[in-house]
This record gives C-alpha cells, structure tokens and sequence, in this order.
C-alpha cells in the first residue's frame, strides 16, 4: 500500500508472480488493506493498479476446485462488501491482462483507467463456470445485450472495445503516460473536494447498485455452491484446465 498526496489517496498494487492472481493470500492482504482505512479519515480515493505489464490474470482457479470454492469466493465477495461500507471514491489503472477476477475488482470501482495494452474479459464460462459479481454488474454499467457477450461468450476485448461499450474513464497510450495523466486527473477532479461529502455522494450515486450486490451477490454465490458446482461440467472444466488439457463436457 503506497500513500499519495498526504494521505489522500492510497494505492493497493496487485503484486504477485505470473500475472497477479487473486489467490487466498493476496486476497487476505488486500482485505486487510481496505480494513485500515476505516479511521482514515483523510483518504479520498483508493486505486487499484498491477504490478509489472499486467493488471491481473484473475483469481486464483486452483483455489475454485469444488472442496476450495466456498472459501474462495466468500474471500473475494467479501471485498466487493468492503468496497460498498467503505464508499471511498475507487479507481483501477490498468494495463495488460485484466481478467476474471481482476476484471471483476476493477468494474467494481467507480472510475477505469486504462492504456492500450489493456486486455479485458470473463473467460470463467470457458472452464465451465460463471462470475458471480461480473454477472450483476455488467449489465448494470454496460447493459444486458454487452454484458451477455462478454458473460457467455468469454471473449477477451481490447481497450478500444472497453471505450466504445462505455466502460472506460480515460484510455492513454502507454502506462507511464496513465500514472502521470491520472495524477493530473486527480489533481482535478479529486483532491480539491471534501472526502467525507465524496463518500456520501458515493452512497447516493450507488444506492440502486449497491443494494443489488448487497441483496444478489450472496444468492449468486449460494447458486454457484449448490447448484454449480454439483455438475460434471463445472468440475471437468476446472480439472482440465489445471491439468493443461482440452475438457470433456458431458453436458450434465
């Protein structure tokens, strides 16, 4: 965790080798990070940004095999509730592979930044699940008609396409021109306001989308435990994965 501007921004980076998976323990510190903000009374914006050429490969799908699911995605949800009781102002910068669950966090931030090198989708119906917190708020930012194209087809787009379905804050060139024309952006737009009225405007701006995270999430993530994960599919699409090998569905 890097503190800018005196304490008025904060800056989680998401750093771990092979593409900044989102496993137990880099969800563990981010949890804790969030948490040691509540008395930080000053911050008026956390950003989100990835070590090295890329943002995050997703969560971990080592750790979504039918005996480790539950915990995983209750870890990861639990962050999005964090996010929601916080209502400090988030931003993502991102470059490179954004996926899964990295792509998850960084739609759940009010502002996204990106430069061209930005990859962007929800592969997890190519192993044969879906994405719970993707699948709420996709069609909330974008619409259902875009958010089932990326949902159910699990196609990776391109910075320019994120642009065009109405995603994306700002598009730059390259990373290091993002860093230098964010900071410019938050120069602008950000620090000149009062964080408590930021955090109250972020509350009021989300109340529809909040409240259906808050109320859909938790069913999503029953539905993704109970039901789910007890087919055949599910469970091959991630076991052929981890085992480098095309799956075998049985449709069942």
């Amino acid at each position: 965790m890097k503190s800018l501007y005196d304490g008025q921004v904060v800056r989680l980076t998401l750093d771990a080798p092979k593409g900044n998976v989102l496993d137990s323990e880099m969800m563990s510190e981010l949890q804790s990070a969030l948490e040691g903000l509540r008395d930080q009374k000053e911050v008026k914006l956390v950003q989100f940004i990835g070590a090295g050429n890329h943002f995050s490969y997703g969560a971990s799908v080592r750790e979504h095999t039918r005996d480790k699911a539950s915990g995983m995605l209750k870890q990861f949800h639990q962050l999005f509730y964090t996010l929601i009781d916080l209502a400090i102002p988030t931003a993502a910068l991102v470059s490179g592979q954004c996926l899964g669950g990295g792509f998850e966090l960084a739609l759940m931030c009010n502002f996204l930044f990106l430069d061209r090198s930005a990859r962007l989708g929800q592969p997890e119906i190519n192993l044969g699940v879906f994405a719970p917190p993707a699948s709420l708020i996709l069609p909330m930012k974008i619409g259902q008609s875009k958010a089932d194209d990326l949902l159910l087809t699990g196609r990776v787009i391109t910075a320019d396409e994120a642009v065009e379905m109405g995603l994306v804050t700002n598009l730059f060139d390259d990373k290091k021109s993002m860093l230098t024309e964010v900071d410019t952006w938050v120069e602008k737009h950000i620090l000149p306001k009062s964080a408590s009225s930021l955090k109250f405007a972020v509350k009021a701006a989300r109340q529809e989308f909040n409240k259906t995270l808050q109320k859909q999430l938790h069913n999503l993530e029953k539905f993704y435990l109970d039901e789910l994960m007890s087919t055949h599919d599910a469970n091959e699409g991630i076991e052929s994965f981890l085992k480098r090998r095309e799956p075998k569905w049985e449709n069942r």
